[in-house]
């Protein structure tokens, strides 16, 4: 437990709403973040065999990705620095610290005394909207993994070739044998024959005059 047991009442309030700012505008953008806020103990961390519980804890997954301290004018001194600085700063995690911006040189003094290496340290002051934040130092070796990290080129994707087409199989020639077989077995359809047409039977043109001829007879 922090050596800062009570705060000023305005210092408290606050340091509570400076808590809250950064989770809902800054931190929950990007991790699953717990706060503890006034006498709340909601999330920790394990330093060694120590249990700390920093105001904000940042975490990807089940994995934890950063700590959060958020100081007041009162709590930057030797002894805060001492009982919880110096747990975050060995926690193989980034270690973010919060400070008033008139505090800022008490805590870099401290930081340098205590080798403490915050990943950055940032100062704030109210507005009227929230606070003003700003970055004022940040661990070189940190920026350059990041720089790293940014300018490394995206691996190309492997490119996919589409499946080649499937060529049917040539059918192999048939068989004498097979070929009659296979006209053995298709049906045989049924001879049916058109009757013909009937013709006149050819009578005795007797009856019928015969047509005239030509000419007149001779007498």
């Amino acid at each position: 437990m922090s050596p800062i047991l009570v705060r000023p009442v305005r210092e408290q309030l606050e340091h509570d709403r400076l808590i809250r700012f950064l989770l809902l505008n800054k931190y929950k953008r990007r991790y699953e973040a717990a706060g503890n806020t006034g006498d709340e103990r909601v999330a920790s961390i394990k330093v060694g065999a120590a249990v700390v519980f920093p105001d904000i804890v940042l975490t990807e997954g089940k994995k934890i990705a950063g700590v959060v301290e958020v100081e007041t004018g009162e709590s930057v001194n030797n002894l805060e620095a001492l009982a919880e600085w110096v747990h975050f700063s060995k926690a193989r995690v980034p270690f973010y610290l919060y400070v008033p911006v008139a505090s800022y040189d008490s805590a870099r003094r401290l930081c340098e005394l205590r080798h403490i290496r915050p990943a950055e340290i940032w100062t704030y002051r109210p507005a009227m909207d929230g606070f003003d934040l700003m970055r004022v130092h940040q661990n070189p070796a940190i920026a350059a993994a990041a720089a790293r990290v940014a300018a490394a080129p995206s691996k190309p994707k492997p490119e996919v070739k589409p499946p080649a087409p499937v060529m049917p199989k040539p059918k192999a020639p048939e068989k004498p044998a097979a070929k009659a077989a296979k006209a053995a077995a298709r049906p045989v359809k049924p001879l049916t024959l058109k009757p013909k047409a009937s013709k006149p039977a050819k009578g005795n043109n007797k009856g019928k005059p015969k047509a005239a001829t030509k000419g007149k007879k001779k007498r």
